[in-house]
């Protein structure tokens, strides 16, 4: 049994005076065949403590239904964690940002309309309770009072900058107490007067968010909290990329100079991140700022961090640990060697199938009045296909998608018509409708729920309506498509693309290793391998290529299919040795 607490200006792990160097790991980001090599690099870097939020929506993707095996086995991960001799965080509040699909918060909250997020509403509060009641007692045996590693539990993340409903925070820190959390309970809030004011909690420990300047962010905080130990919970040390954007970089130097100045002012810190990792999936969030901008997050997650999305040790890494030596005695510790990288080269597609002729066979029609969100309809994630038909004849007029989340594909009598994207609110799109009517189809994809910010209520799919003129369009079929199955998909012969397609083909690999999946030539979409949502590609940028980890491979075959939303100009990947991320 061990404890972690604080008195005056230190912490104490049991009555040893400890400064804590963390890193940031989400184990949810990253394989658990990389766990370890990730764990062993981060203490050789000559940290002692890993980081790590717990995504809700990871775990309960389905009201009720829990998971907590391979990627979301967030129990092993801190196991091993603890087995290398390292302390752990936990930040397991409802809400966690980190550029996450809708900050963490699982998607099927927002099926009820009068839904409110993050304050004392007491419908989401049953929820979190229900959430806790499956969640803290896999993690109470593994707080340090226990035996285990975790030493201090987040009880919601940044809320200053969001609200100042100090009953709802309350709530969180008497749920966790409550269910035998005794360990030391803390927030996180930028180093603001409105942050720290709206965040803060009587009996919880207080740290601070920041980049740089830290002598400023310190200083406020003691404004606030005069007698406990300064900490920053979060350095970020890079930060993460939107598409269309380029590629975020810090210069090590001047990481590693922030950092000397933060521990000589006797600071504990924790590296956000250590090790960033991948958006696997449909799981990237998404910044909106104003109802009129919106920014979706890149498939990559390697947010320019200590270690590279794939693992390896960067310059940065090498400054870093450099200025922890100077403060600390770094234990040797042999590093593992670099996973082995391979070019397996150019692969041609064999086969493919478009959308519209695979929709009953990966998909089941819903009839409807108006079209129904995301939400409404049971689905978190992915893409969603709506049709009906408009009566003629019509003038030109515009048509309009009311609200539309995020990016929808217009088909008029199976011919493709327009793009309209959240992203360019201001494309406008006219047709007129001959005598005998037009069949108009529309898909939709969820580009990643908000996850930060004001405007976290983020439905998807169409969320008012679809108008041409002033009239709303009734009578719509609806079609449900998160892609977590393709085996109904019936592949035919390569052939001109003119809609979404779905394209197949045979990997063989000798040995299986880590690669970088090229898509130059198309367009946007999805890539997957044997089955795994390896992520999005896009050709806006600024990523080139999607990581692949060679767990996701085998030796012999490896089915590779492609969601291809426009077309390419050729049918035809390379799998390269380097990533390409602009």
């Amino acid at each position: 049994m061990a404890t972690f607490h604080y008195s005056g200006s230190a912490f104490y792990y049991n009555d040893q005076a400890i400064r804590l160097i963390s890193g940031a790991i989400h184990y949810f980001r990253t394989l658990p065949e990389h766990w370890e090599d990730r764990l062993i690099k981060l203490k050789a870097c000559g940290f002692n403590t890993v980081e790590t939020y717990v995504a809700w929506n990871l775990h309960e993707p389905k009201k009720g239904q829990f998971d907590f095996e391979g990627m979301a086995d967030v129990v092993r991960f801190i196991e091993m964690a603890g087995g290398l001799g390292l302390h752990v965080i936990v930040r397991p509040a409802p809400y966690i940002c980190a550029e996450w699909e809708f900050g963490g918060l699982p998607a099927w909250l927002l099926a009820d309309s009068d839904m409110r997020l993050r304050c004392f509403h007491k419908p989401f509060l049953d929820h979190v309770d229900a959430y806790f009641d499956v969640l803290l007692p896999k993690l109470k045996p593994l707080l340090c009072t226990n035996g285990g590693p975790i030493i201090a539990m987040q009880i919601e993340n940044e809320y200053g900058s969001y609200g100042n409903d100090k009953r709802y925070l309350t709530h969180l820190k008497d749920s966790m107490i409550s269910r035998g959390i005794d360990v030391l309970l803390f927030t996180s809030d930028g180093p603001e007067d409105a942050m720290l004011q709206g965040g803060m909690v009587p009996g919880v420990l207080e740290t601070v968010n920041f980049g740089s300047r830290p002598v400023e962010a310190f200083n406020k905080l003691r404004e606030y909290q005069p007698d406990a130990p300064i900490m920053c919970m979060e350095y970020w040390n890079g930060w993460f990329d939107h598409w269309s954007e380029e590629h975020h970089t810090r210069p090590a130097d001047n990481v590693a100079e922030v950092l000397d100045e933060m521990l000589s002012l006797g600071a504990s810190v924790n590296f956000y991140m250590f090790h960033g990792g991948t958006n696997f999936g449909f799981y990237n969030g998404a910044n909106c700022h104003t109802l009129e901008s919106y920014e979706p997050t890149i498939t990559s997650y390697d947010y320019d961090a200590l270690l590279t999305e794939s693992g390896e040790t960067t310059p940065k890494y090498d400054a870093v640990r450099k200025v922890i030596a100077k403060y600390v005695d770094i234990e040797p510790c042999e590093l593992p060697a670099p996973a082995a990288k391979k070019a397996y080269g150019r692969l041609q597609m064999k086969e493919q199938t478009s959308l519209t002729a695979n929709l009953d066979r990966i998909s089941t029609p819903i009839h409807s009045a108006y079209p129904e969100t995301m939400e409404k309809l049971g689905q978190g994630y992915g893409f969603i296909h709506y049709s009906t038909f408009i009566t003629g004849p019509r003038p030109k007029d515009e048509f309009f998608i009311q609200d539309l989340r995020d990016r929808a594909q217009v088909f008029l009598n199976g011919q493709f018509a327009a793009t309209l994207d959240r992203m360019h609110p201001e494309v406008k799109f006219e047709f007129e409708v001959p005598a005998e009517g037009l069949h108009v189809s529309i898909l939709v994809e969820n580009l990643g729920r908000t996850n930060y910010g004001p405007f976290m209520r983020d439905c998807k799919g169409i969320t008012e309506g679809v108008r041409f003129g002033r009239q709303f369009l009734s009578e719509w079929t609806t079609y449900t498509l998160p892609l977590t199955d393709l085996s109904g998909l019936k592949f035919e012969d390569l052939s001109e693309q003119t809609e979404p397609s779905f394209f197949r083909s045979t990997l063989v690999v000798d040995e299986p290793c880590d690669t970088y999946l090229s898509l130059e030539g198309w367009t946007k979409g999805v890539v997957f391998i044997n089955g795994f949502n390896l992520g999005r590609y896009w050709n806006i940028g600024p990523q080139k290529t999607l990581y692949v980890p060679g767990p996701l491979l085998k030796q012999g075959d490896n089915e590779i299919v492609i969601f291809e939303l426009h077309g390419t100009s050729e049918p035809a990947v390379t799998f390269v040795d380097q990533p390409d991320i602009g």
